[in-house]
């Protein structure tokens, strides 16, 4: 096992990870990364010397980082996005398109999206925002410069 860690830390040194630039710890790398490798939490455990708890603690924590870290980023895309569209609640899915591209056009902005690939993205990216096809909380659907499509509602969920 001691050569599985040896293994991830070197991966962790290939891939230019560095803790004090990350919103992870290097301890949270390492059991990503052996996670990842479908190693158990046990195992994990035993090879660093802690408990499986704790290493169940450590993972949760990088998740809970991770996650933050992207919403993070989406957060600051949307405010960066030239074209800002509300979506309020009760609108048909099948209204989105056209409310976008609408707006792309005001703006210049080209969308690369059909429509239905634009009300697929829409929705998988509102989650529980929307309902069969029906938007359920308001969204708000950014388009970034290069045709980047995020969308963001309250109790943001998945980006």
């Amino acid at each position: 096992m001691q050569a599985m860690i040896d293994e991830v830390d070197q991966l962790l040194e290939d891939v230019g990870f560095d803790p004090d630039s990350s919103v992870l710890t290097h301890r949270q790398a390492q059991v990503l990364a052996l996670r990842e490798r479908d190693i158990s939490q046990a195992d994990i455990a035993a090879e660093l010397g802690t408990s499986r708890a704790n290493v169940s603690s450590i993972e949760s924590s990088a998740r809970e980082n991770l996650r933050k870290a992207r919403e993070t980023v989406a957060f600051a895309e949307a405010l960066r996005a030239p074209v800002r569209i509300r979506v309020p609640e009760g609108t048909d899915l099948y209204d989105v398109p056209e409310l976008v591209y609408e707006a792309c056009d005001d703006a210049g902005v080209k969308v690369d999206y059909t429509a239905p690939d634009l009300m697929k993205s829409v929705s998988d990216a509102a989650g529980a925002a929307v309902e069969g096809r029906q938007v359920s909380r308001p969204l708000v659907v950014g388009v970034t410069s290069d045709g980047m499509v995020r969308v963001r509602h309250r109790d943001q969920d998945v980006e």
